[in-house]
């Protein structure tokens, strides 16, 4: 396990403690801006079942839409500053982040299925572990290829 952690931490420019600490912050405060996106999702999605019951898909659809314009917001800002400030270089990382954050979505969906249908897995636990495997990779992906220096 150690030589694995070693691996990761490597691969991800940490190799002395300091930034190894320094990743650690880093991971945690791209949770609190993980938090954030799903307050933004639930409240949209919220707010468009309060208009009319009906229009649930809407709310899921628009909910994903901001909560990933927030997670830009935030990761470019708060978690991966630093990064190239011109309109081109914002739009590109605008764009890895909503592929990141997409394919990850999609994963997510996918995982529920099979754990649900294939393995048993109860619906209410099933998507806290597609969260302990999303929320490592979209990390990885934010820091190696969104928001690469």
């Amino acid at each position: 396990m150690k030589r694995l952690l070693d691996t990761l931490f490597q691969k991800l420019g940490a190799e002395t403690a300091e930034e190894r600490k320094s990743l650690i912050i880093q991971f945690i405060k791209f949770g609190l801006v993980g938090l954030s996106n799903t307050l933004v999702s639930w409240a949209v999605y919220y707010l468009f079942l309060w208009i009319n019951e009906d229009l649930y898909m809407v709310g899921t659809v628009l909910g994903t839409i901001l909560s990933i314009a927030n997670a830009f917001f935030w990761n470019d800002r708060f978690v991966f500053k630093g990064g190239e400030q011109d309109w081109k270089s914002r739009l590109m990382r605008l764009g890895k982040t909503y592929v990141s954050y997409g394919g990850t979505s999609l994963l997510s969906i996918a995982l529920l299925w099979a754990e649900v249908n294939l393995l048993g897995v109860s619906k209410e636990i099933a998507p806290i572990v597609n969260l302990i495997i999303t929320i490592p990779l979209n990390f990885v992906i934010n820091k190696l290829w969104t928001f690469r220096k």
